[in-house]
This record gives C-alpha cells, structure tokens and sequence, in this order.
C-alpha cells in the first residue's frame, strides 16, 4: 500500500494533476468518482492568499466527495508561502502540493514555479520552510529540470526529501521543453529506484490511454504510481479505464452517449453552482471536444458549444445531441439556431478555447 504521509491512497494510485482552469471542485468530484485516488486543486498564487484575494480563495474549497485532496501553491517568497500554507491548512485538506513545475513564463520569471528549477538551494530551503509551518503532509510536483543542460531530478529528490516532504510527482519534461516531445520516464525511473529514496515518487506525462499506463507501470517498476493531467479533459472516465485494464488486461466500452452527454452536463451545471454561470461556460468550453471525441459531424455542434453565451442554449444542444444520435440519423450540417461560421466566428472560437493550463 503506498501512502503519503500516513495516508493509504492505494496499491498503484492515479492522482489526478492540478491543472490552471481544469482541476476545479466539480472536475475533481468527477475524477475521483471515476476511480481517481487522490486529486489536486489548481495553483493558487501565495501572494493571493496572504492578500485574500477572491480568486485565490475561491481555490481553497472542497467537497466532501472529492476526499482525499491536495491543495496546490506556488510563489517565491519565504515568508508568503510558509503564510499561504498555514491559510492551506484551515480549508482542512489532506495533502498540501507545491508547485515547482510550472512552466508558463508570467510564474517563471518571478522565480516560482519552473523557475526555481535553477535555484535549488533555494528550492530545498523554501521548502523546508513549508513543511515547518503545517502539520499537513506535503508533496511537491516539479520537472526534470529547467532545461536538457541543467537536469538534476535525483540530487532535487533528495534535497526535497531531507527537507521532509512524503511525495513528489515528476513530469518528465524540461521547462523549456514545455508540453512537446515525448515526457522521458526513463529520468523518473531513475529517482524511484534510487536506493536513498524512501517517499514514494509518481510519474506524470503521456499517459492518455489505459495501454500506456500499463506501459509505464511495466517498464518502471520503481515509480509508484500515476499523475494524468491532460489525458483527463473532457474525461474523467480514464481513471475507471486504467484500473478495469490493469486489474483485468482487458479495455473497458468507451461510455455510451448518454452517459457522455449526462457526465457533461452534471460537470457544466456543478460549475454554474460553484463558479456562476458567466465562467463556467468558458471554463467549459476546453471539456466538450474530449467529451464527445469520435462522433461523426459533431464539429457544428462543438462550435456552437464553446460560442455559445446562454446556459439554456448550450442545455438545449446538449439534447438535441443525444436526441439526434440516438435516433441514428443522419447529422444536420449546422444545429438548429447557428448560422454559417464567418472568419469573426472562427477567430471567436480560437479565442474562446485559448485557456492556459
């Protein structure tokens, strides 16, 4: 059994990566509904915190479902993350994440994030700051280093495990390397089987399809277990499909439409509660591709999804989706109400889908 301080979250855990704009209350519930061991919450600014900022605090909620949670914080500063962990530990979740993998350049070039991937020293005290002022375990997720010239993920596992952190998830990519090319698991391997290693240590990165997390856990037999990020958007059923096809060696049907168009719009209208209805249907709007992958003439529907400004007519999309395919007849070019897609529409759409994760 793997645990993360003394807290049992399975024989081989998924965990489900926080991601900016994705890994909300209601996305999480959903997750973990679908078989997720543990879920994290998106990064929450240290310096939003300390300034109780709405949106930084609007981070800190949890439902009681979603159990066992990580709350996830980024920042630079000392002094405002040891604070914002302390504010961490009154939401009263179980696990508390820092952020040292993110690589978006507006965190990175303030030194948090990926950016402290070139200060590890700084990493190791920061940290050791934070683990001091909680009670709570911590984990830390971070890359395999700032660039191809610059890795050192195992003399960084060790550093973070003498600072006194109970797990750490590693996407094996550089920062600069972003999100292309291939994540090298073969790094994470590395770390795990390190005879100094004593916390368990997660792989992140291409895992999308329950053969490839086979594949992983098969060639890696040191890593304890899987964070899936991106391969979740839009389907939070991969958690189930993992654990169905390494149980059994046997793949799971894909949900049928109505149980695509039901976990959908249960996810649209969780949001709405939580969020309100103004940003839950642009936070929306980067779930229905995945939601509905593989349906024939589905594109004027998505375009209508991810422009549409009105609860009532993306509800009313939804029906007549599962309506029309359900009869198995043939699609209409356009859905009923939308009009030929202009350059405006199109560039709308690229803009409306343009989300950071």
């Amino acid at each position: 059994m793997v645990k993360i301080g003394a807290i049992e979250v399975g024989d081989f855990p998924l965990l489900l990566a926080p991601m900016e704009d994705v890994s909300d209350p209601p996305f999480r519930v959903l997750c973990k509904e679908f078989g997720a061991d543990v879920v994290y919450t998106e990064f929450i600014s240290s310096e939003g915190l300390i300034r109780y900022a709405d949106k930084s605090v609007e981070k800190l909620d949890i439902y009681d479902e979603e159990r066992p949670v990580g709350i996830q914080i980024f920042g630079h500063e000392i002094e405002s993350m040891r604070e914002s962990a302390r504010i961490v530990e009154q939401a009263r979740p179980e696990i508390l994440d820092i952020n040292y993998g993110c690589p978006v350049k507006k965190v990175t070039c303030k030194g948090a994030g990926a950016g402290i991937l070139r200060q590890i020293p700084t990493m190791e005290s920061l940290t050791r700051e934070i683990v001091q002022a909680t009670d709570l375990p911590v984990t830390v997720k971070t890359r395999l280093g700032w660039d191809e010239h610059s890795i050192r993920i195992r003399e960084v596992a060790l550093r973070l495990q003498d600072a006194g952190i109970k797990a750490l998830s590693i996407h094996g990519r550089t920062r600069m390397q972003m999100y292309k090319g291939v994540a090298d698991w073969t790094q994470i391997q590395e770390v795990a089987a390190d005879p100094n290693i004593e916390i368990p240590i997660f792989g992140n990165g291409d895992v999308d399809t329950p053969q490839k997390a086979q594949e992983m856990r098969d060639r890696f037999p040191d890593v304890k277990g899987i964070m899936i990020g991106r391969g979740a958007i839009g389907n939070p059923w991969i958690f189930r499909e993992i654990k169905h096809y390494l149980a059994t060696g046997e793949e799971l049907p894909r949900p049928t439409l109505p149980e695509r168009v039901e976990v959908c719009r249960r996810h649209l209208m969780m949001s709405v509660t939580w969020k309100g209805e103004f940003q839950a249907i642009r936070e929306m709007r980067r779930h229905y591709a995945p939601y509905f992958r593989g349906l024939p003439g589905f594109k004027p529907y998505r375009i209508k999804l991810v422009t549409s400004e009105d609860l009532t007519e993306i509800l009313d999309t939804f029906d007549f989706i599962l309506e029309t395919y359900a009869k198995g007849a043939e699609l209409p070019a356009e859905p009923p109400g939308s009009a030929r897609i202009s350059l405006r529409s199109k560039r709308k759409i690229k803009h409306a889908l343009n989300l950071s994760v």
